[in-house]
């Protein structure tokens, strides 16, 4: 087999396992019962037919095999869009297919693009000689999306573009940056300048004559997240990408651009209550006024990152998980080698005590932060965890009942951020948080690093003290609580690929793995 046919079979390995999982586990119609029958799992559908394939492969974060396949009534199926064209239950699902499509051919792309592993130094030590170690880190990440069939979905950018664009490609972009009359320019603490991504300038840009380009360009890194861009290691520039990339387009709505100054300001105030929690504020964002509106194709917020200490390297939690240029094995093995003895379960332990409290005491307060893998930073002394960062605002969620509890000023947001209903605050946290523990706790598993019972009664352990210690009239003890129930939600990315409203939040829920964990 050849390296590029390797790679395509590898990526609808992947992105079939992802939909294996979401077929068993998310509430999606057309699907009628779900059922194990030695070691498969079997899912009739409405009318009748039935898919097979091994149960194992249907839990989160599994690695299937090149050649995995699911069973439509005894056909085999490994791609995962043929499969859903065979399937052809009700609508959306031509949609959902032609997006696969896309993720399996990305996706290959990725894995193409990665040199084999070289034998030398970890990935943190490499980073940090680097000129932006976060930006480097991020780019190890290979395989987007640990849970969405759309891990790499990038529907609008053909492959040379993904090649001058994504992260992993690791390439240099440059922002153009153009004037904008005041007159059409709505900001908070930012001139009318916007810094426009050149697929932007190239797809968008021509529809809006008085645009003038200053001809300036700021050379930034892509981050996870692809239209976010690291101008330098303290300066991080949102963009607006008018592309779908796993479920959305990622435009930069007027809520993003009114609410991030707002929500920033108040997010470190909090957070100075809070040891060991620190934020990357959005103190800036800007966006052009058409027929007198803000135009979410054309928009920015800038964020910055705190500077980290000399030693220090920071890295979202997903990165855990990538690929180590060193031997291909996930980062996280490096960091428990280097700081933890190689004892894994002790580093998920001082991981699960340095990410709950400060997250639970902050919902606690008022605030559900959307905490998954990409959006929560972890900071590394030589090998060591020190602290937390959390960035991205658009996520969140806000309890003006908590807020004004705790003696808080409500702030005016636009959007969906606003409830006080417990259950929909503890959902949005705890699907992401989970998910962002999980994905290292199954990696490590994966390669025999760890027990992942040991792993999660060492988290279990955190959320019990964290529940104890609460005051009998505190949210905190019930919060807490919410974890160690018996089943745990994660976001149901595929449901919501086939709803009418695709943005909507859905969410399934799994076995808990800490439920009864003494």
């Amino acid at each position: 087999m050849s390296d590029e046919a390797a790679h395509l079979a590898g990526a609808r390995a992947a992105v079939l396992g992802r939909l294996w999982g979401a077929l068993a586990r998310e509430p999606i119609p057309g699907l009628r019962t779900r059922m194990i029958d030695g070691e498969d799992l079997v899912i009739a559908l409405a009318d009748g037919r039935r898919l097979r394939a091994p149960h194992s492969y249907s839990q989160p974060f599994v690695a299937p095999p090149a050649g995995f396949a699911v069973e439509l009534d005894g056909v085999r199926y490994d791609d995962p869009a043929h499969l859903l064209r065979a399937v052809r239950p009700p609508q959306h699902w031509d949609r959902l297919a032609e997006e696969l499509d896309n993720s399996v051919a990305n996706l290959a792309l990725a894995r193409a693009a990665q040199p084999p592993p070289d034998g030398g130094e970890p990935a943190l030590a490499r980073a940090i000689r680097t000129a932006d170690p976060l930006a480097y880190l991020e780019q190890c990440v290979v395989d987007g999306h640990p849970l969405h069939p759309g891990c790499r979905t990038r529907i609008g950018l053909s492959p040379d573009e993904i090649r001058a664009y994504a992260p992993e490609h690791r390439p240099v972009v440059g922002l153009h940056i153009v004037d904008v009359p005041p007159e059409r320019w709505w900001g908070h603490n930012c001139p009318p300048q916007l810094p426009v991504h050149p697929w932007q300038r190239d797809h968008v840009l021509g529809e809006y004559p008085f645009l003038r380009p200053t001809g300036e360009v700021w050379p930034a890194r892509p981050l996870m997240s692809l239209r976010t861009l690291s101008r330098d290691p303290e300066h991080h520039v949102k963009t607006a990408v008018d592309v779908q990339m796993t479920s959305a387009r990622r435009i930069v709505s007027p809520a993003a651009v009114h609410n991030g100054p707002i929500l920033s300001r108040l997010m470190l105030e909090l957070a100075a209550r809070i040891p060991g929690l620190g934020v990357l504020p959005e103190p800036s964002a800007g966006t052009v006024l058409v027929d007198g509106e803000p135009c979410r194709s054309l928009a920015v917020v800038h964020r910055r990152m705190p500077p980290l200490a000399a030693g220090e390297v920071a890295l979202p939690l997903a990165v855990l998980s990538a690929p180590s240029p060193a031997d291909g094995g996930p980062i996280a093995r490096e960091v428990v080698a280097q700081g933890y003895g190689k004892d894994a379960s002790a580093f998920v332990g001082a991981l699960a005590a340095l990410a709950l409290p400060p997250l639970l005491e902050l919902l606690h307060l008022g605030i559900a932060l959307e905490a998954h893998g990409q959006n929560l930073l972890a900071v590394f002394r030589d090998g060591r965890l020190t602290r937390l960062l959390y960035r991205d605002f658009g996520g969140v969620r806000v309890s003006p009942r908590r807020l004004r509890r705790h003696g808080i000023p409500v702030p005016k947001l636009r959007g969906d951020l606003v409830t006080d209903d417990p259950h929909t605050l503890r959902t949005k946290l705890v699907a992401a948080v989970f998910t962002a523990l999980a994905e290292p706790i199954a990696a490590l598993a994966r390669w025999g690093e760890l027990d992942p019972e040991e792993g999660w009664s060492r988290v279990a352990a955190v959320c019990r003290v964290y529940a104890t210690d609460a005051g009998p009239t505190s949210d905190a003890g019930p919060d807490a609580a919410f974890l160690l129930a018996d089943t745990v939600p994660v976001k149901a990315t595929t449901a919501m690929r086939l709803a009418a409203d695709p943005l909507q939040d859905q969410w399934a829920w799994l076995p808990n793995p800490m439920a009864g964990v003494q």
